[in-house]
Formats: C-alpha cells, structure tokens, sequence
C-alpha cells in the first residue's frame, strides 16, 4: 500500500507549486476581451491541482491481487476501471493490464502515478474513454513505466481505438516531479484526442510511429522530454478547425530522434523558449526520406523567441507553409535540404543563426532580415529570395514577393551556388554582409532579377566573375566590382587602401575567385585609392575579414571611384 503521509507530502508540495502557474488555454488569436461567454478551448484551474488527502484513493497493483481503498474505482482481473472524479494514487505492477478511465460525470480524475509499471500486450495500459479533464501527475522522484505490445484488440474497431500506450480521447495533462517512460510497440506513445498540456516532469517516449500526439493542441509549459520515434515526434494535426492544431512551448529540454518530423502542427508553432537537439529522418547525412522529415515544422505561422535549438535534418531544418519570425535563440542547423523555409514570408529580428550544411540556407519569397547573425554554408544558393504570390505579411503590411530586406545584422555565406539569388529586389540599409562562392561561372555572389538598392552596411563578396553583380546605380552608397582575368588562389589577400594607407577592406577569400564586390560608407565617389592582392596582413580575423590590420605587401593597382558603381577589369 502507498505511504499516505507521502502521499499528503506530495499533496501540498504540489497545490504550493502548481496553484501559482495555473493559466488558460486559448487559440491563436483568441482575445478574451471580445469573449463574454469564455469560450476558451480549456482551463487549467487552480483547483485541478489540489485536491484533498483525505480523499485519496488508493491503488495497489498486482498480477496476483489488485487493491483499492476508496471509492470510483473497481478491478476485474488485471484491469482497474475509474468511473468518477477524484483523485487516485497508484503504485505497483501489472506485467499485462491496464487502466481505463469512463468518468461520465465531467468532472476531473486525477491519477498520481506513484512508482507504477504496466504493461499490456494486446491494448493500451492507459486509455481514458471519457473524463472532464485528466491529470496525470508523476509522484517526485518516482520512476514510471508503461508499454504494450506488438497488436491491439481495438474496444471501438470502427474508429480503430484506443491506439497508443497512453489515450485520451479527452483533454490530458502531465505535472510532477517524477519520470515517464513509454514503450509504445504498437503505434504512438501518448495521444490526446483534445487537448494535451505537459506542466513539468520528465517524460521518456519510444513509439513504433508518433511519439507525443495532441489532435487539438499540445501546450509544453516546461519539462524534460525524450522522444525516439519512427513516425513524427511531437505532433498537432487537427485539419477540421483552423483554431486549433496548434503547438505552443514556453520553457522545457528536448530531445528527438524522429524518422518524420520532430515536431510538427497543423497550424502554428510558438516556442518562447526551449532547449531543443533534434534529429529528424537520420539526419542530413542520411538517405533522402520517404516520410516529411523535418525538424520544426508548421502549416501556420512559426515564431520562435529564445532558446537554443540543435537541427540536424534530412528535410528543412524550419519550416512553415506561411510565415517564419525568428526573434532570438541560438541555432546550430544542419540540412539536406533548406536551413529555414517560409512559402510566404521570412523574418529574422535577432539570435545567431550557424548553418553548417544546406542546399539552401534561408528561402521565402520575402525576407526581411533586421538583426541578428547568420552564418551558412550551403550546397545550393545562400538566401534564396524566390518569386511566388505574396499578397500581405502575418506581421505587417502586404510584403513584396521576391525581395530581400537587409535592415541590419550579420550575414557571412559560403555558398557553391548564388550567394544571394533575388528573384525581385535586394534593398539594404545597413548591416554586414560578406560572401564567398561561387566557383563556377553559372552563379554569382550577387544575383538579381531587380535592382540592389544599397543606403547603408558593408558589402564584400568574392566569387566567380560570369555572372558577378555589384547594387545597383540608383543606389545612394558607392561600390566597386572588380574581375581579374586569371582565377585567385583561395586565402589569397584583397585590400583597398586610401591615399594615406587607411584599410578600407581587407578580405581574405576561403574559395578562389575571378571577381570582388565591395562597398562602404567609407568608399566615396571622386576619391582614388590603391588596390591590392596578396601580401600579408596581421590584426583580429574573423570570417576572412580583418579589422585593426596592418597590411603590406602585394601587387597594387591604382583605382578611382568614378561614380555609384565602378567596374574595373585587372589582369
């Protein structure tokens, strides 16, 4: 039999710890002040999370003798059926049983799993066929197991269910201190029909295809979640109601090794913050998949905040058939195919984004980039401004299709196709840009469909030189694109120099190159300057570039800067 006293410790750590962070469950633009009825999709009330000790019932499990002290529950054979709300705590083992929960009076079940290991081989060991709300809550620092077998004996086989080691055909939420592992052999490991919310606790899953299954939503507000499937792993795929199929993180760890997704919903994802190492359909080194496997991804719009996310991906790292808004986190991102997809729209506002492999790093029909750092290396074309049917912005007003926005930030790309590739325009105000690559004369560092119209920032690219590019003459900064007949050996040293000796760039290329482009706010139509290759040069590197230098040596060229874009050809 449980510890009662343990159970009452359990009781009051809980209502202390719980009470506080009690929060209501809404839709993506739901507004609770245009709602006088609270039509909200779910409630967690303070009151779910307390209850009263005296009110217990006890569940000890056996293969030879179940015991219950307590009424809402009965045991026939192996299995314990809950037909009322309460609170039940359950301890022991069952090497073939189940729990089955049928609660007709609306009302909420709490089941405290108290160091409890089933396993049924022919159903799932944990199904709620019908409750208000159900709360499973994992006893601090107790260790819990549940699994079943290879084939299920379907209790409605028209509907083909229950269908997963733990089913909720009813909203179900997760809390506690303890620890949560699901074996599920035959399909998902745990499955919400409504609504599924994860409080805390650290939940372990290993499922023959889903991992975590919310159908309306799942909401994470912290926790430690584990997931190894052959499916995707964590999941929201109600396709009936836009509302909902929704996936909302506000802190948690989590690490996922899915053959289809890692996570997916069927319309947003939120993540405020989370700690994320995700693999999905083995990665970026393996076999190109049969199954969607990508690592974030959503049909609506996906926002992140903070966190710190490792993607290794066989499909898109991040990806959304609408909007992406990355406003901060650390990302480290490796892909077979694009680093960070948006169909419509893409928009980075800060975090530091490293793309160590990718065809493409950042793709949408329009990109706006306002902060941040991006470093990318990709196979394919760098940022991607591809052309397609935009016609407004999740965020703002309607956004132009096929542009580039460079506001500000960070952005350094390796690139064996185009480095930037616009199907429309490229307008940049500010930041740092800095390209290496192509090689082959079928790309450039720089390709528009429109015009480069460059205000502001700091631009030097080096590449092949048949179809090398430098922004446009209606631009109001100057800038100088240089091709040389012979290709230069890769590292080999590019330096402009005033009059007096002042650096204005100094580019050490990691790929040979034909061509440079180049352009500051220090380069100044009228003025004549020095053109250097080679030499050496000494000072903080970073990505090729040096500041604070001392350089010498080299061939030099005398140049000067006729108008907005010079083009000079050196031998």
């Amino acid at each position: 039999m449980a510890d009662r006293k343990s159970i009452l410790l359990l009781s009051l750590l809980l209502m202390t710890a719980l009470l506080a962070g009690c929060k209501k469950v809404y839709a993506p633009g739901y507004n609770e002040a245009d709602d006088d009825d609270n039509n909200y999709l779910a409630e967690e009330e303070a009151d779910d999370y307390s209850w009263n000790p005296d009110e217990i019932v006890y569940i000890t499990l056996g293969d030879t003798e179940i015991t219950i002290e307590g009424e809402g529950a009965v045991a026939d054979g192996n299995t314990v059926s809950i037909s009322a709300g309460g609170t039940y705590s359950v301890t022991g083992t069952l090497s073939n049983g189940k729990i089955r929960i049928d609660s007709d009076d609306n009302s909420v079940v709490r089941i405290i799993l108290n160091g409890v290991s089933i396993n049924c081989l022919d159903s799932s060991p944990f199904f709620v066929r019908n409750a208000g709300k159900t709360l499973i809550i994992l006893a601090e620092n107790t260790e819990n197991y549940l699994a079943d077998g290879g084939t299920y004996l379907y209790e409605d086989s028209e509907a083909q269910e229950p269908a997963a080691t733990i089913f909720s055909k009813s909203y179900v939420s997760f809390s506690g201190g303890g620890s949560l592992t699901v074996n599920a052999e035959f399909a998902d490991g745990i499955v919400g029909k409504d609504g599924l919310v994860i409080k805390e606790g650290s939940i372990i899953v290993n499922s023959s295809d889903d991992g975590i299954r919310g159908k309306d939503y799942i909401i994470i507000h912290d926790g430690s979640i584990s997931l190894t499937s052959a499916g995707d792993g964590l999941k929201s795929d109600n396709d009936s109601d836009t509302s909902l199929g929704f996936i909302t993180i506000e802190k948690g760890k989590f690490n996922i090794a899915s053959a289809g997704d890692a996570l997916t919903a069927q319309t947003n994802v939120t993540i405020d913050y989370a700690d994320m190492t995700l693999v999905s359909g083995g990665g970026s080194a393996a076999a190109t998949q049969t199954l969607s496997a990508k690592g974030i991804k959503g049909e609506g719009i996906v926002k992140i905040e903070a966190g710190v996310f490792d993607i290794n991906a066989n499909d898109d790292a991040i990806h959304s058939n609408s909007t992406i808004k990355i406003n901060g986190g650390i990302f480290s991102i490796a892909t077979k195919d694009d680093a960070v997809h948006g169909d419509e729209v893409l928009e980075i506002n800060g975090g530091d984004i490293n793309i160590s492999k990718c065809y493409e790093g950042l793709e949408s029909p329009a990109i706006t980039i306002n902060a941040g750092t991006v470093h990318l290396i990709s196979s394919d074309d760098g940022i991607n401004a591809a052309g397609g049917p935009v016609t407004s912005s999740s965020f703002g007003p309607p956004a132009a299709s096929g542009n580039l926005f460079i506001n500000n930030g960070y952005i350094y790309v390796n690139s064996g196709g185009d480095g930037l590739d616009v199907n429309g325009s490229v307008i940049m105000k500010a930041g740092t840009v800095i390209i290496n690559g192509p090689t082959s004369d079928g790309n450039g560092s720089i390709d528009y469909d429109g015009t480069y119209s460059m205000s502001g920032g700091f631009l030097v690219t080096a590449g092949s030189s048949g179809m090398a590019m430098a922004p446009s003459s209606s631009s109001t900064q100057c800038s100088l694109l240089v091709k040389f007949n012979s290709s230069q050996t890769s590292g080999k040293l590019f330096n402009i120099q005033t009059t007096d000796g002042t650096s204005l760039v100094t580019f050490a290329p990691v790929k040979q190159y034909r061509s440079v482009t180049f352009s500051s706010p220090d380069l100044m139509r009228g003025s004549a300057y020095s053109l250097h290759l080679g030499g050496t040069a000494s000072g903080t590197i970073i990505d090729g570039l040096y500041s604070n230098e001392t350089y010498s040596g080299g061939t030099s060229s005398n140049i000067s800067i006729s108008g907005t874009v010079t083009n000079i050809k050196l031998n």
